[in-house]
C-alpha cells in the first residue's frame, strides 16, 4: 500500500494512491515524515494526532471528498475533512496540511484543534458544511496561500475556543496571509483572539468580508493587525442567525474588540442595508461590549454604502487617521 523511501535524513516519504487508506499512512508516520497523496479522488477524512508531520497532495487534483459510510475515525463522525488534534498538555506541533482540496464535508474542510506552528498551505476548501478552515485553541499558526470558496459560514475561522465561554488567548503570531476568500457567509472571521496578523488576502464575493469579533469577556478580542488586503464587492445576501442580523455588504467589521490596527487595505465596493454594512464598520457588539481604542488608517475606501468608514460605536479611543474615503458614517471620519 505504501512505497516507503528514507531520505538523507532518514524522514520518510509515505506514498498514497486514489483506493489507498490516508489514514493507514498518516497513523505509519513518524516526526519528520511526509504522506504524499497522488493526484485523484479520495473519499475519506483524516485524523492527525502526531507532530512534525506533514500531509501533502500534488495540488487542486488532490481531492478529499466524504466516504459514502461516515463511520470511522472521530474526524470523519464529526463530518470534517481534515482534523489535526491535539491535547492541552500536548498539543500537535510543527504538523502541515498542503497542497489539496478538501470538498462537500457536512461540516469543516480542514479542523484544527490544540496545535503549535501548524501550517495550511496551497489548501482549497470548498463546498463545506459550515467553515473551511478553521482552528482552536491553537498558536503560532501560518494559514497562507490557501482557496475558501462557497462554504456555508466563514472560509477561514480562527477562535480561542468554540465549546465554552472564555475571554481571547494570545495567538502568539498566528498569520493568515496570502489566501483567496470567496462565495462563503463571512471570509474570514478571527473570534476572541489576540496577537496575530491578517494580511495581504482577497476577500470578495462573500456576504461580509472580515470580521473581528470580540465580546464582554475578558481579555478582550484585539491586540491585532489587519493590513493590505483587498476586501472589495462582498455583497451576497446571507439570512439573520441567532447570534447576527442579515449580512450584505460588509467590507472589514470590528465588534467587541480592542487596540487593532487597520492599516493600508483597499476596501471597495461594499454595498448593503445591513446593520454592519459598509466599507470599514465598527459595530457595538450585540451583547453590549464596545470597540476601544482601535486604530483605522492609511486605507482606501471607496464605493461602500452607506459609507466608507461606519463608526457606529460608542467606546472610546477609537481613531480614523488619513483614510482615503469619500463618505463617513459619521461625517467627518475621511
Amino acid at each position: 500500500m505504501l512505497g516507503a523511501a528514507p531520505s538523507a535524513t532518514a524522514h520518510t516519504m509515505h506514498l498514497v494512491r486514489p483506493g489507498q487508506s490516508i489514514q493507514s499512512a498518516v497513523d505509519a508516520a513518524r516526526p519528520g515524515d511526509t504522506v504524499f497523496l497522488t493526484p485523484g479522488t479520495y473519499r475519506e477524512s483524516v485524523r492527525i494526532t502526531t507532530s512534525g508531520i506533514t500531509l501533502r497532495g500534488a495540488g487542486r487534483t488532490t481531492v478529499l471528498m466524504p466516504a459514502a459510510d461516515p463511520a470511522g475515525n472521530a474526524c470523519a463522525t464529526a463530518g470534517h475533512g481534515i482534523c489535526v488534534a491535539g491535547t492541552d498538555a500536548a498539543p500537535v506541533t510543527g504538523t502541515a496540511v498542503r497542497s489539496l482540496t478538501l470538498s462537500g464535508f457536512k461540516k469543516h474542510g480542514l479542523w484544527a484543534s490544540r496545535t503549535d506552528r501548524l501550517t495550511v498551505r496551497g489548501v482549497t476548501a470548498e463546498k463545506n458544511g459550515q467553515w473551511g478552515i478553521a482552528t482552536e485553541r491553537s498558536v503560532r499558526s501560518v494559514l497562507r496561500d490557501n482557496t475558501a470558496r462557497n462554504n456555508a459560514d466563514a472560509g477561514l475561522f480562527v477562535s480561542n475556543t468554540t465549546d465554552t465561554e472564555q475571554g481571547a488567548i494570545d495567538a502568539r503570531g498566528t498569520v493568515i496571509e496570502g489566501n483567496r476568500m470567496t462565495g462563503n457567509r463571512i471570509g474570514v472571521t478571527v473570534r476572541r483572539l489576540r496577537n496575530l496578523v491578517v494580511q495581504h488576502n482577497d476577500v470578495t464575493a462573500n456576504c461580509a468580508g472580515v470580521f473581528v469579533v470580540g465580546d464582554e469577556s475578558k481579555p478582550r478580542a484585539g491586540a491585532l493587525t489587519v493590513r493590505g488586503n483587498y476586501v472589495h464587492e462582498n455583497n451576497r445576501y446571507c439570512p439573520k442567525t441567532p447570534r447576527l442580523p442579515y449580512l450584505q455588504g460588509s467590507g472589514i467589521v470590528l465588534t467587541g474588540a480592542e487596540e487593532t490596527l487597520i492599516t493600508a487595505n483597499w476596501v471597495e465596493d461594499n454595498r448593503g442595508a445591513s446593520p454592519l454594512s459598509g466599507g470599514i464598520v465598527l459595530f457595538k457588539s450585540f451583547v453590549g461590549a464596545l470597540n476601544e481604542r482601535n486604530t483605522v488608517k492609511y486605507n482606501v475606501a471607496q464605493g461602500n454604502a452607506p459609507a466608507d468608514l461606519v463608526n457606529g460605536d460608542t467606546g472610546a479611543g477609537n481613531t480614523f487617521q488619513a483614510n482615503l474615503c469619500t463618505g463617513s458614517q459619521p461625517a467627518g471620519l475621511c
